[in-house]
């Protein structure tokens, strides 16, 4: 497992953490959540409420199956003690003073779509909205800082969301995370730049499910402010 390895490597308390956030219920966001609770027995966990669902992954095609991208400690609530808080909610709330989480994003573009073939069923026939994607937002005196999980609500479908709930556009210090650009079309790209020309961020950090071709696309469109995230990566606010 990545997590306590990294951890160490960073010298990171995690026995410290106040609050544990979950973007989404992939596997791959939180497989490390039974032993991160483990160490921090005091932290309240936040998550969406659908994030609990069983999700599959998967093409149409005999040769391509469904895979199931959950796991069961997520799917029997395994996480829920007598001494934890657990605020499962779709709606927008502050984690920590001045730290939010979007709480469940609205889609309103035409261009941005989840990411993949998700779906709810072995069968592949019932496409997962994957309406529990949720980020992150943090306004600062520097403007608003933005941690996407996955983005699978779609960038700018977030960036609306958070300038709706903030009463207007504002500078943006930096946007970091992962955009699941993968397999976006070359029109959902394009609609993405100008999205963010638009909003003009003072730094990007992207990672994970971006895409390193996306990762460079994004660095060309916008040269000096944006840049590939790695592990071990610190930025100082």
């Amino acid at each position: 497992m990545a997590l306590p390895h990294n951890a160490q490597k960073l010298g990171i308390n995690l026995s410290l953490a106040d609050a544990v956030v979950l973007s989404h219920g992939h596997y791959d966001h939180v497989g490390g959540l039974e032993w991160m609770l483990k160490q921090a027995p005091n932290a309240e966990l936040h998550m969406h409420t659908r994030a609990i669902e069983r999700k599959f992954s998967g093409g149409p095609h005999a040769d391509s199956p469904a895979r199931r991208i959950t796991i069961p400690y997520m799917e029997k609530e395994s996480f829920k003690n007598e001494s934890r808080k657990v605020v499962q909610s779709a709606d927008p709330h502050e984690v920590i003073p001045g730290v939010w989480a979007t709480g469940e994003i609205p889609r309103l573009n035409d261009f941005e779509d989840v990411g993949g073939p998700f779906f709810l069923d072995t069968d592949l026939s019932k496409p997962d909205p994957l309406l529990d994607d949720q980020s992150l937002f943090i306004p600062t005196d520097q403007g608003l800082i933005v941690i996407f999980g996955c983005a699978h609500a779609g960038v700018i479908n977030t960036l609306e969301h958070i300038e709706k709930l903030r009463g207007g556009p504002e500078k943006i210090r930096c946007l970091m995370g992962g955009l699941h650009l993968l397999q976006a079309s070359e029109d959902r790209m394009q609609k993405t730049f100008e999205g963010l020309r638009k909003r003009a961020p003072e730094q990007m950090v992207f990672c994970h499910c971006t895409g390193a071709e996306a990762v460079c696309r994004l660095s060309h469109e916008f040269p000096g402010a944006c840049q590939h995230g790695h592990a071990g990566m610190q930025i100082t606010f």
